[in-house]
């Protein structure tokens, strides 16, 4: 690192958030906490490889999260595993302060989260980008102006500026400004509309912006700047420099405002405008008094700074002679590449020392500034300091003396008074052309000003909006329990259809007995008359051949019948015998009894088949609609996992005295937990990475989200523990794994969202580091080294060297004059 003057270091300081400083260098005494999640399914075999540790159960194996999940059921969840891997840390800003789950049935909505963006954008960032876009006005203006001191004004904001980069556009931000933003692109389109078009819901300016936005061609959105998307989701602290560098740039008049403000008062204020006095000052009040409300507010801070100027004068001296060439060196020397740990605390403690060291000397640099060119002013029937240095009780009294600086500054100054403090204002109305020479960046690195922003709850469409109000919906569905009654109707049916059966059954076998009788019966009388019907055939034939024995050759027919007497006699008698078995065998009773009998089973066997046709489709019905039951509440169409989460809720947070408190209707944004489904996996389009602890089943996800939150405590990673087949909380915890709005650890095999209810319940819970954040080391964590300090430093620090030499020649021009 090359040797930088006290000065420019501690911009360096502001705007190189990360890189070479560790994520925590005080962190010896620190507990760990778990810092980051991601889940394994099927196996965990490159966990290790990735810098993630497994979760482990009692048994000290590797905790499968979805144990014995699997089933043949259908909605049943699968047999893969998951398994959970996590990263610590010591960082509490760095920590994750809650795991909270999300099933796919609901909960959350999607459309609710776009219209409270759209909401946000339509409130909060459009109204301010209309006012603020003065500012970036006259910053365009002065940029390209003949007059030097406004133009090496501008080209100082604009040099700081194109230290912090925009990702979507690629560029610098000093020169997007400088281009057409799209605000004024959709302001344009918007004001083109008449009225009538105006009312139309697809034409509020939101959707107009938004329209405008979508028809950028890719070489647009280079030059054209998404002011919005810049306001809204760039990093907080970045936003704050953005906003107050562009406030110093504004102002595009041919003097400073101070000077403006040296020769005006309340009096000339009232002689400028037309009306009675009544109406003089009410016009007044309308111009000026918001404005100078804010100045107001700031009057007490800057009234301090200069009743301290003899502290400063001390301050200042001994700050000088602080001895700084070892830190100085450390600084130079340091390599973060093969620094060891004690090195890289070494260099951090040099850092924060020239900070601090140069962060006093600018301050008190500044009040003796402002303080010793003060008194060469002259003031109404004072001096500025006098004017400066009244009471804050008798300003806030009466604002209306505040109304002159008001009136000397730009709407551009106007629009940024809340990213300035009064200090400033007058660092810029005094310092000239030459100061602005002094401002060098080329040492300094781009930093992005999304850096450490997590942009993706922005995006519409990958984020979801979750509350009571929405879960309660959800909550309200019944549980997936097997419905009784349908199951005992079922059950009944079924019995009946079974009892039907074997009723069929039974007066099948005794019909068929019944027909058997019959059957044989008939065949007895159906012989006897067979026999019957043969001796009476051979008695008429014999007879005939009787008659017919005159045509027999030597036979008559005496002799013929005496020849067959014998044999007709005896085919008499046996059909004699006949008769008297046929008279014996019938049996008309019988015959009677055979045939109700027979009709009686025939209509039982058609009402007991008809009954157990019908009880069989009645059970098949039943059980049908309770499967449907079933499979709708598991088996539902497969949806994306939104990859943010935001929920409204009550946060739990701590107040400056390290006192717990309740911090109300907090949006509390968490993460979809990543795991390592790959291109290639069957749900990937779906889901993406996001986990699934339903084990990819593909009928509900049961997705899991972290969140990193300052107002609540981190999760200590000691404590996580799994426990399997017990409902109990483990003594000394209170929470886990959550559902999100509840605060018990909930069951990842639980019969809500897995059709196998024999499964055993699986909880994963953990504690909370509930002491009051430490600030050691805070100012080192990676990624959130003093942007808010960067604030002061970028135009505070160097603008308080810069403006030396403007003072002292303003105050040669008094003297001369």
């Amino acid at each position: 690192m090359k040797h930088l003057s006290n000065i420019l270091i501690t911009l360096v300081l502001a705007l190189v958030i990360a890189g070479a400083l560790p994520a925590q260098v005080f962190a010896d005494s620190l507990p760990e906490y778990i810092c980051e999640i991601r889940i394994y399914m099927g196996d965990h075999d490159k966990a290790e490889s990735e810098g993630f540790t497994i979760l482990k159960g009692d048994d000290g194996k590797p905790a499968d999260l979805n144990r014995n999940a699997g089933s043949t059921a259908i909605g049943a969840k699968g047999n893969k595993a998951v398994y959970l891997g996590y990263k610590t840390t010591t960082a509490r800003s760095e920590a994750i302060t809650d795991l909270a789950l999300m099933n796919m049935r609901g909960g959350y909505d999607v459309a609710e989260y776009n219209a409270l963006l759209d909401r946000q954008l339509a409130e909060q960032i459009l109204p301010f980008i209309a006012d603020f876009q003065e500012a970036i006005n006259e910053y365009r203006a002065n940029y390209v102006s003949a007059n030097e001191l406004n133009q090496r004004r501008a080209q100082y904001v604009h040099d700081a500026l194109n230290k912090l980069t925009d990702d979507d556009s690629g560029q610098p931000l000093g020169d997007l400004f400088l281009n057409e933003n799209v605000y004024e692109m959709a302001k344009k389109t918007y004001d083109a509309l008449t009225d009538a078009e105006k009312e139309k819901e697809e034409n509020t300016f939101v959707k107009v912006y938004n329209r405008t936005l979508d028809s950028l061609t890719e070489e647009q959105r280079k030059e054209n700047a998404d002011i919005a998307a810049i306001i809204l989701q760039s990093n907080g602290q970045a936003a704050l420099i953005i906003q107050s560098l562009i406030t110093r740039a504004a102002d595009n008049s041919e003097d400073t405002w101070f000077e403006r403000f040296s020769v005006t008062t309340y009096d000339t204020l009232l002689a400028a405008v037309d009306g009675t006095p009544t109406d003089k000052i009410k016009k007044l009040a309308k111009l000026y008094d918001d404005s100078a409300q804010e100045i107001c507010e700031m009057w007490d801070d800057f009234k301090a700074h200069l009743d301290g100027y003899n502290t400063a004068v001390a301050r200042l001296e001994e700050e000088r002679a602080r001895d700084l060439s070892k830190e100085q060196k450390i600084v130079e020397n340091y390599d973060p590449a093969t620094s060891t740990e004690e090195e890289i605390r070494e260099y951090a403690l040099a850092v924060e020392a020239i900070r601090k060291n140069a962060e006093v000397i600018a301050n008190c640099e500044n009040d003796i500034l402002i303080h010793d060119y003060f008194e060469t002013v002259d003031y109404l029937d004072g001096t500025m300091l006098d004017f400066f240095t009244q009471d804050t009780g008798d300003i806030e009294d009466d604002v209306t003396v505040l109304y002159p600086i008001v009136a000397s500054l730009s709407k551009g100054q106007r629009a940024g008074l809340e990213f300035v403090t009064l200090e400033d204002l007058i660092l810029l109305g005094i310092t000239d052309e030459n100061g602005y020479k002094q401002a060098k960046f080329d040492e300094i690195e781009q930093v992005s000003i999304y850096l450490g922003v997590n942009r993706e709850i922005y995006q519409k469409g990958g984020v979801a909006l979750t509350s009571d109000a929405l879960r309660s919906k959800v909550n309200a569905v019944d549980a997936p329990d097997k419905n009784i009654a349908l199951a005992i109707f079922g059950g009944l049916a079924a019995g009946l259809a079974l009892a039907g059966g074997l009723v069929f059954a039974a007066t099948y076998s005794i019909r068929s007995t019944v027909l058997r009788q019959i059957n044989e019966y008939n065949q007895v009388i159906q012989d006897i008359n067979d026999k019957m019907l043969s001796h009476a055939k051979s008695i008429v034939g014999l007879n005939r051949m009787i008659d017919e024995a005159d045509n027999l050759a030597g036979d008559s027919s005496a002799d013929a019948a005496n020849r067959f007497k014998p044999r007709i006699e005896q085919h008499e008698k046996e059909l004699t015998m006949a008769k008297l078995e046929l008279e014996e065998q019938t049996d008309i009773a019988f015959e009677a009894r055979m045939a109700q009998r027979s009709a009686e089973c025939k209509y039982m066997m058609i009402g007991s088949a008809v009954f157990t046709v019908v009880m069989i489709g009645l059970s098949a019905t039943l059980l049908y609609l309770d499967y449907r039951g079933m499979k709708e509440y598991y088996n539902v169409k497969y949806t994306p996992i939104p990859h943010s989460m935001v929920d409204e809720k009550d946060l739990t947070g701590y107040n400056d005295d390290g006192e717990q408190i309740i911090l109300k209707n907090q949006s509390a944004y968490y993460k979809a937990v990543e795991c390592n489904r790959n291109k290639n996996d069957e749900y990937y389009k779906n889901v993406g990475t996001c986990a699934d602890m339903n084990g990819d089943v593909g009928q509900q996800w049961l997705a899991l989200y972290a969140a990193s939150n300052e107002s609540m405590q981190p999760v200590l990673a000691s404590s996580l523990k799994v426990v399997v087949g017990n409902a109990g909380v483990p003594q000394g915890y209170e929470t886990g794994i959550h559902m999100f709005g509840e605060k018990a650890a909930f069951d990842l095999n639980s019969k809500l969202y897995c059709w196998n209810q024999n499964a055993e319940s699986i909880r994963v819970f953990f504690r909370t580091d509930n002491g009051t954040p430490s600030t050691a080391g805070s100012s080192f964590s990676v990624g959130t080294i003093a942007l808010a300090a960067g604030a002061g430093l970028v135009i505070g620090a160097l603008i308080s060297g810069l403006s030396v030499s403007a003072a002292n020649r303003k105050k040669g021009k008094k003297a001369a004059a």
